[in-house]
């Protein structure tokens, strides 16, 4: 709860120093006045015009607009008026504003879309949901609604204070005695200087129940009251999503609450298979006709591409937004679109200020709640006094009468032998009358009440009591009119006990305002409008986009893309192909996947740093187009190189990225590790001195790895010998690197390519069994994959093949060759190897690229037109400058889903 500081009464310590009253002139700072007199019209307004009373839950302006109402007796019994009627008595005795101010809050009390119980109950038209304004109030008739007479019920009986209005010339009540705690059923809103109110509604029936518990236990939490109150109820139903936004305002008085239209899925009728969502229900304040226009603009704007009409259907019966679905479109989809890009989901700011005792507060659940109860505490006990002074006073009348019908006639003789009235009225106040124990016996009251009765003996008259007794009628003097006022006396005896006992016991007194909550909550309480759904309302992006299969192409210089695969159409056997993409003639695809939209691709930078994307994320591009750079797309930051590109079908359980540096360094960690990804990506390995990334793959746990180093190394070892560690941890020795050595490339083993793919920097390579290469233990020296001799040169790269894989070689002058892998002579690991390409004086191979296998309809060769090369080196074109990692996927990189598509 906090508390906002009101300025200082007058005259008071801290107030600005008072002029005098002979008229002298006083200097004062200007600065002073400027802050007296702001902080005095503040506080008008906050306390006097925009902020609602916490006991009653209403404004001024609303509390004069029911008053007013009430004493111009329009009651839900009596005959409709003219709006004007009430508007004209507000403004001529309580209310000096604009009339449109005073008709604009009356039409609000009127809406059954504003307010979950409506406090006017109104003829004609008020408005729409679709923000269509209120009739003029000389059309519209009103009168109070049932709920709002509980609000005024024994204002009447003192029980609350009044004081003048503006022109002195009538009272009005500074607060009404509600029997319903309207802050929380009917919420409020409003602006003020520097602060604001925005309090939602809530359900009578449970709000009255938290206040019968509050009352019952009132050392009950805010946890206990929340059991009865789930939350807001606003009048135009709808959703909440999920209940922290609830909790906390119920605690704090502050909070925000996701709401939501509630929509459904129908089946289309007349349209075959199509679908159609229909919105039943809107958020609490949003405007149907902006949403209905919204949408149009997105259908327009292409920015929702999955509805074919959006149509209005709505009528007296409620609502009934229809928007038509186009053919095969997941209707989730475009309703978590239509969530997050229009008002059909919006949120609530709970701001649960209200005026305390003349200052402006933020209260809980529990506190609004012990605002009400005190009031209710006061009206009662005040009401209570009230009723007991009628009852007392009413009691002496009867208790006179019936003293002079037990001895009518001395009574009688002593009025005629009056001279006038003032004279009898004086003579009967000393006529000693002895007949109290005979009227009280005939009243039948208890035994003490008649002792004391004749105890008393002679009873004297109170002036009251006399000139009630010159009024009585000689009807009263009948024998049963004497039985009528005998029975009286004793039913007010008993109003009287009954009253003084509940103004001396408070747990009575507690009671009675139970018993009345009870009887509104008979009366008035209803189901609620609004359902609580226990989740979180925050919609991702990927929530936005259908669930389909794409086919992600990567190329050797650093291009990435996706592609419906409805682009590459199927062909039989031995046709032509189509064109890929518009590459230069120096790229080809290194990579590519088939793969969900909802799927991720890790990108791991030579710097140890892992950039995330999905897949509906990458650039969607025609078959033909070159796509976008990786760098640019994923966001590295200067100086970094892609070194890998893992795509991971779904974060889950028992899936592993095995990653190596140059150093040999290897590290094994659960894809569920990097679940909590960032836009500017985290660290995936943590990188040592001058080492550098290399390579990274994706395992199930259980693959086999083979690491091939500069100078001719490989060791080949089971991936359980690495254990799994965290994101930000070093890793583990893979093979033990001389000074002058380094790792090149690593593989994880495939069943379905049992060749190992060794090339070296002089053109020279060989392909071997894998079979050849024994298992070892992690950490060794390994053994030979390749004589690293001063012919072939250190080695470039490895890779697994089958014989019916092509590869891919590229030189540091820009020669490229395209050969296939069966033209590689199949020799055992101690072979020299064969010549693969040659190589001119000066110049070296630099990168070996397995060639992506296309999908169906797909070119067969490089995409983009050229092969880029032939058996005799091909032709010379500029590349830049390679270190060896090809700014590509290395091998070990291919997921399931290559290969053809169906």
């Amino acid at each position: 709860m906090s508390n906002v500081n009101v300025p200082p009464e007058p005259n008071l310590p801290g107030s600005p120093a008072q002029p005098p009253s002979n008229g002298q002139k006083v200097p004062i700072s200007i600065q002073e006045e400027m802050r007296t007199s702001y902080l005095d019209y503040a506080m008008s307004v906050i306390v006097g015009r925009a902020i609602p009373d916490a006991r009653d839950g209403l404004k001024p302006v609303h509390r004069r607009i029911m008053y007013s109402a009430y004493q111009e007796g329009l009651v839900p019994s009596a005959a409709y008026r003219k709006s004007a009627t009430i508007v004209g008595a507000v403004l001529g005795s309580y209310h000096p504003h604009g009339d449109a101010s005073v008709y604009d809050a009356m039409v609000r009390l009127a809406q059954d879309f504003s307010l979950r119980y409506p406090l006017i109950d109104g003829q004609g038209n008020y408005g729409s949901v679709d923000g269509d304004p209120a009739a003029a109030y000389r059309y519209t008739e009103a009168r109070l609604s049932k709920i709002a007479v509980e609000f005024l019920s024994d204002i009447e009986k003192e029980c609350v204070d009044f004081v003048p209005n503006f022109d002195d010339s009538k009272v009005e009540p500074t607060v009404l005695p509600t029997r319903i705690p309207n802050l929380l059923v009917n919420g409020s809103g409003g602006i003020a200087v520097g602060m604001a109110t925005n309090i939602p509604p809530h359900n009578l029936g449970e709000v009255l129940d938290a206040t019968v518990h509050l009352i019952r236990n009132p050392q009950c939490t805010v946890d206990d009251l929340m059991r009865f109150v789930a939350g807001p109820d606003f009048p135009t139903g709808a959703l909440i999503f999920g209940r922290g936004g609830i909790e906390q305002a119920q605690r704090t008085g502050r909070g925000n609450i996701i709401m939501r239209a509630r929509m459904e899925v129908e089946r289309a009728p007349g349209r075959g298979d199509k679908e159609q969502i229909v919105v039943t229900e809107i958020p609490y304040q949003t405007n149907k006709a902006r949403i209905h226009a919204r949408i149009g603009e997105l259908m327009r704007e292409k920015k929702i591409e999955g509805i074919s009409e959006a149509r209005d259907e709505s009528d007296r019966e409620g609502i009934r937004l229809v928007i038509e679905l186009k053919k095969d479109v997941v209707p989730q989809v475009v309703i978590n679109q239509l969530y997050r890009l229009t008002d059909l989901q919006t949120s609530f700011g709970v701001i649960n200020l209200a005026i305390v005792r003349g200052r402006p507060m933020v209260m809980n659940l529990k506190e609004s709640l012990d605002v009400f109860v005190e009031h209710r505490r006061d009206v009662v006990t005040r009401r209570t006094r009230y009723e007991l002074r009628q009852a007392e006073a009413q009691r002496e009348i009867v208790e006179g009468l019936g003293m002079a019908t037990t001895e009518v006639d001395l009574v009688v003789r002593t009025i005629r032998e009056s001279r006038d009235v003032e004279t009898a009225r004086s003579a009967l106040m000393k006529l000693p009358l002895k007949g109290l124990e005979a009227f009280v016996r005939r009243a039948g009251r208890p035994d003490a009440e008649i002792e004391r009765a004749k105890e008393k003996g002679d009873y004297f008259l109170s002036e009251r009591q006399a000139k009630a007794i010159l009024e009585m009628r000689l009807s009263k003097l009948t024998g049963l009119e004497q039985e009528k006022l005998a029975a009286e006396y004793g039913e007010l005896c008993n109003e009287i006990a009954r009253l003084r006992n509940i103004l001396a016991n408070e747990s009575v007194l507690f009671d009675l305002i139970v018993m009345e909550l009870e009887e509104i909550r008979s009366k008035f309480a209803d189901k609620r409008k609004t359902e609580i759904v226990a989740n979180d309302a925050e919609i991702a992006d990927e929530d936005m986009i259908q669930e389909e299969d794409m086919v992600v192409t990567i190329s050797h210089a650093g291009y990435i893309k996706r592609t419906h695969p409805s682009a590459y159409r199927a062909q039989k056997r031995g046709g032509k192909g189509k064109i890929g993409m518009e590459a230069r003639e120096e790229d080809w695809v290194t990579q590519l996947f088939v793969a969900s939209t909802h799927a991720y691709v890790f990108f791991f930078s030579d710097r140890g740093k892992v950039y995330v994307k999905k897949v509906y994320e990458i650039p969607i591009a025609a078959r033909n187009a070159k796509g976008r750079a990786i760098v640019n797309f994923v966001g590295m930051e200067p100086g970094e190189k892609v070194a890998a590109i893992v795509e991971i079908p779904k974060i889950e359980e028992g899936k592993f990225v095995v990653t190596i540096t140059k150093r040999g360094q290897i590290k094994k960690t659960a894809v569920t590790e990097y679940e909590n990804f960032r836009q500017k990506g985290i660290i995936g390995v943590k990188i040592e001195g001058d080492d550098q990334l290399l390579s990274a793959a994706l395992t199930n746990g259980g693959c086999e790895l083979l690491i091939a180093t500069k100078l001719g190394q490989s060791i080949r070892f089971a991936e359980d010998q690495v254990r799994s560690m965290g994101r930000g941890t070093v890793g583990v020795k893979a093979i033990d690197v001389a000074d002058d050595d380094q790792v090149v490339g690593m593989a994880v083993t495939d069943p379905e390519r049992p060749f190992v793919l060794a090339v070296c920097e002089n053109g020279y390579g060989k392909r071997t069994n894998l079979e050849e290469f024994r298992q070892q233990n992690r950490g060794g020296k390994g053994i030979i994959l390749i004589d690293a001799s001063e012919r072939n040169g250190p080695v470039v790269d490895v890779k697994l093949v089958k014989d019916g894989d092509e590869i891919m070689l590229i030189t540091d002058k820009g020669q490229t060759l395209r050969t296939a892998v069966a033209e590689v002579r199949e020799t055992g690991r101690n072979a020299q190897g064969v010549k693969i390409m040659s190589v001119e004086e000066g110049e070296r191979i630099v990168a070996l690229e397995r060639m992506a296998e296309q999908p169906a309809g797909a070119e067969g060769g490089p995409e983009g037109g050229s092969e880029g090369g032939s058996e005799d080196g091909g032709s010379a074109s500029e590349l830049p400058p390679d270190d060896g990692s090809g700014g590509a996927a290395p091998a070990g990189s291919e997921t399931p889903g290559e290969g053809e598509l169906n």
